[in-house]
Order: structure tokens, then C-alpha cells, then sequence
């Protein structure tokens, strides 16, 4: 009965989906019990198993025992350390020759969330910078206006800093952070302490930077749910972009257009903390290639992100042998990836049906904050796995973009999405990153420090939700937060 008169206040009708005519993705407005089938928020892929630290590396619950060996296998090749070429062992040898991380699992580290330096002993190594330029000529212009490039490299470090180099090459730089604390009043009296990073560049191997240098940290983000973001229709994502918002709720999502390699035309982004990315498998190849230095398919440069300026490095051996499609990482071993990075399978919810949590749900809904973070979906039937085929999902993201505000504006496009802009993260699997990862380090660069920094953060379109949760009562706040650890 503890939290009965707030249920109360907040519960208006029945549950959706109860009346003939209304889709189950409606989101609800009935607070008083949980939906159906809400425990299970990827549906029959959702696994049951044990909350410890492993809770993110587990299969999608609906695979055959066959499918589930090639999960295991891409596993493998998710560990696998690369070495430098050329090597005996040919089928693990081309890192770097500039990386960021030896192993997928470097930066995924239990297939959960990385985190940002914590002191000057700690490495930057589930955490790097995103560089670029403005467009300087035409074509360049030409090039991000047709879509086929979502940003202009700096013409000497490439698109993204790598920090490591393999022996006889220098690394590209040093990522440093400062921090400047910030204090916001809630109400109750309580105090919020927020820390601002500003971030740059030291230890510079190949000269300067460009003088308009665009810097933008990435944290790696968890890997639960991408083969079911995958499957999301893309009409139901597009349905949601309201970019004149024509509705004057001041939410104005917009879709991130971007260049399929994959697909040979332009499709919305999905993947990535701006949706640079229409695909896992394009995302997956794309962090071999920059993060690791691995050629693949889309990407069979063996020398990585070497770019021109840097002779030294693309006149490196690399490990593209012809009994692997000259490659490092030959078709075989992406899809495997691909394959395990689709079906990391989302946990079952924890409390979904308790008070507390329930009474946290209401005040989600009620302060807006699913106007971006989209409850659920049903996923396509047709053209997609079957692990993936037909299920209701509750991820909490609309996918799109949206303008966050100048405080988190890293002031740095990306494809569509402007320097203020960033994609909706889903909220699945959230309140588990403590366990998975040890640490409570969350947004696209880690700044803040638990959940209600993050949210403290939302600016631009989620201003006002982000007033609702200042103006709540401290025990309103810590329903919400219950809501949000238990996805």
C-alpha cells in the first residue's frame, strides 16, 4: 500500500492493446500493474539466466542448438587478439598498424559498456575520439550532401585518434580529459554535482592537427538487442520523425540518412551514438577496420586507417593473404561476428511488477521522456533471422535524432546529424551496467556518473522532461530511477 495513492493518481484506463483497433506498441497509460508480456522485453529471444556479470554474453533464448554454435564461434572471434604481421598463426595476424584495441572484447568488455579514463593510471582503451574537418572544397561538400560520406577526415589522423601503434610506429596521440563540476539544485533542497569534460590531444605523432579540428568522444556502448534494432521496420522509425514537429510538443526527431555500403543506397542509421551506421554488419565492420586496423569486406585495406600522410604506416606488412580473400578478416569470420553481435540476447526485467517500479513507470511516461525513448515495437516478420522474426520488443528508443542541447552538443556533424544532435540510446539492459561493467559511467563520453546525472544532462528537446524530473519530490525521483534500473 505504500505507493497506492501516487498509482492512483497516475492511472487513467485500461492498458493498451485491450481495445479492439489498438496496436500492443501503443504505449500505455494504466500504471497500476504491468503490461503483458513486459518482463520479457525481447520477447522470445529474452533470456532468464543468472544476473551476474555474464548477463550480457548470452545467446538469444529462441536459437536452435545449431544456430547456437555459430554463436559461440563468433564468440571466438569477438575474443580473438590480433597479432602484428606478418605471423605463423595467418589467420590472426594485420593489427594495427595503428589500433585502438587488439580484441572486439577490448572495448566490449563483457559485451557491456566502456567507461572513460578513471585517474591518470587508468587507459583509455573502451573509450576514443571521433575526429574530422569541415567540408574545404566542393566535391567534399558534394560528398556529404549525396550522403556517401558521413564526414571529412583530417588529411593526416584520419577519422578516429588511434592511441596505440604496433613496434617500430609511433601512436597518433594521447586522449586527455579535464573536468570542470557543475552544481544543479533539485528540489527537496538536494544538490546534483555534474562534471563538464573539455577534452584534447597530446603526444602528437604525425604533427598537428588540422586548425579546424572537430573532436568527439566515444564511449563503446553495450552490445544487448542489435539484431532486433535491426529488425525494427524501417517505416515505423521513419513514422516517428516529426522534423518540423508539426505536433508543437517540442520533440522534433529526425532520422540520420547515411550511405549503405552494404545495401548500395541511402537507408536511416541505427547504430552508433549519432546513427552513423544502417546495419550491425556495417557497424561491426567498421570497428574492425578503425578500431583494430583488421581489413574486411567493406573496408580491405590492410593498412586500416593509415591515411596518405602517413607513408610509413601504409608501407607496413599487412596480414591480407590470399587463402583469406586477401583479407585479415575474410567473410567467414564478419558474419560470425555479425551473427554473435546480433543475438547477444536482452535479460528478463527485474521488479518490473513491483510498486516502486510501477510507480517510477507512470512518472517516465508522465514527464515525457518516451517522446525519444519509444517503448516498443513489433519487429518485421519477413527478411530478417529467426530469432529476430515477429516479436515484441521493448527497447526504449525511437532510433532518430535528436537536439540534446549545448551542454552535450560536441559540435561536430556526423552524416544529417548536426554538432547538437544524438541518437535516442536504448534504455534496455541500463540498470545493469554496475553489474556487467563495475562502474556506473553513462551518455556517449561517460561524464556522467549514475543515472541521474545522465538524465540531469538532457537538454535541447528533452529540456522539459529533464524539468519534470528537477521539480519531483526526492522519493518521486528515486521511483523513477527504480523504473530505470529495472530495464
Amino acid at each position: 500500500m505504500r505507493y497506492l495513492i501516487l498509482l492512483t493518481l497516475l492511472t487513467i484506463i485500461a492498458p493498451a492493446g485491450s481495445f479492439a483497433g489498438i496496436s500492443v506498441t501503443q504505449p500505455t497509460n494504466d500504471f497500476s500493474q504491468a503490461e503483458e508480456h513486459e518482463r520479457f522485453p525481447a520477447g522470445t529471444a529474452t533470456h532468464r539466466k543468472k544476473t551476474n556479470k555474464d548477463v550480457f554474453s548470452h545467446a538469444s533464448a529462441n536459437m536452435s542448438f545449431e544456430r547456437e554454435i555459430d554463436f559461440k564461434v563468433g564468440n571466438g572471434f569477438f575474443k580473438r587478439l590480433w597479432v602484428t604481421a606478418p605471423a605463423s598463426t595467418q589467420a590472426s595476424d594485420g593489427l594495427g598498424p595503428l589500433y585502438n584495441a587488439r580484441s572486439c572484447q577490448r572495448c566490449h568488455l563483457k559485451d557491456g559498456r566502456g567507461h572513460p579514463p578513471n585517474g591518470p593510471d587508468d587507459n583509455a582503451v573502451s573509450m576514443f575520439l571521433r575526429l574530422s574537418i569541415p567540408p574545404q572544397s566542393d566535391t567534399e561538400k558534394n560528398l556529404i550532401a549525396s550522403h556517401k560520406a558521413n564526414n571529412i577526415p583530417d588529411p593526416v589522423y584520419g577519422t578516429q585518434l588511434q592511441d596505440f601503434a604496433i613496434a617500430g610506429h609511433k601512436a597518433e596521440g594521447q586522449m586527455r580529459i579535464d573536468y570542470e563540476e557543475i552544481t544543479v539544485h533539485l528540489s527537496d533542497g538536494e544538490v546534483a554535482h555534474l562534471r563538464k569534460p573539455t577534452y584534447r590531444v597530446d603526444a602528437l605523432g604525425y604533427g598537428p592537427l588540422h586548425r579546424e579540428i572537430q573532436l568527439s568522444p566515444r564511449v563503446a556502448p553495450q552490445m544487448i538487442g542489435m539484431g532486433l534494432l535491426e529488425a525494427i521496420d524501417e517505416q515505423d522509425i521513419l513514422a516517428q520523425a516529426d522534423p518540423d514537429d508539426s505536433n508543437r510538443d517540442g520533440i522534433s526527431g529526425r532520422p540520420n540518412l547515411v550511405w549503405s555500403g552494404e545495401f548500395n543506397r541511402v537507408m536511416p542509421g541505427r547504430f552508433g551514438h549519432k546513427a552513423g551506421a544502417p546495419s550491425v554488419n556495417e557497424q561491426s565492420q567498421g570497428a574492425f577496420h578503425g578500431d583494430m586496423g583488421i581489413s574486411v569486406p567493406l573496408h580491405p585495406s590492410g593498412s586500416g586507417e593509415c591515411t596518405e600522410r602517413q607513408r610509413d604506416c601504409r608501407e607496413a606488412p599487412t596480414g591480407n593473404s590470399p587463402q583469406y580473400e586477401s583479407l585479415e578478416a575474410e567473410t567467414r569470420v564478419a558474419d560470425l561476428v555479425v551473427f554473435y553481435a546480433k543475438n547477444l540476447a536482452v535479460p528478463a526485467r527485474r521488479k518490473h511488477d513491483s510498486e516502486a517500479v510501477l510507480a517510477g513507470k507512470a512518472l517516465f511516461y508522465k514527464s515525457g521522456c518516451i517522446g525519444c525513448h519509444t517503448p516498443k515495437y513489433l519487429t518485421r516478420k519477413d527478411g530478417v533471422a529467426p530469432e529476430q522474426a515477429g516479436e515484441l520488443i521493448w527497447p526504449y528508443t525511437d532510433l532518430l535524432l535528436h537536439d540534446m542541447g549545448e551542454g552535450l552538443a560536441d559540435n561536430r556533424p556526423e552524416g544529417v546529424a548536426n554538432g547538437r544532435e544524438w541518437r535516442t540510446a536504448p534504455l534496455w539492459g541500463i540498470g545493469l551496467t554496475p553489474t556487467v561493467n563495475g562502474h556506473s559511467y553513462y551518455l556517449h563520453d561517460g561524464r556522467a556518473r549514475n543515472l541521474l546525472e545522465a538524465i540531469l544532462w538532457h537538454g535541447g528537446e528533452a529540456q522539459h522532461a529533464r524539468d519534470e524530473v528537477v521539480r519531483m519530490s526526492k522519493r518521486e525521483r528515486q521511483f523513477l530511477l527504480r523504473f530505470v534500473e529495472s530495464l
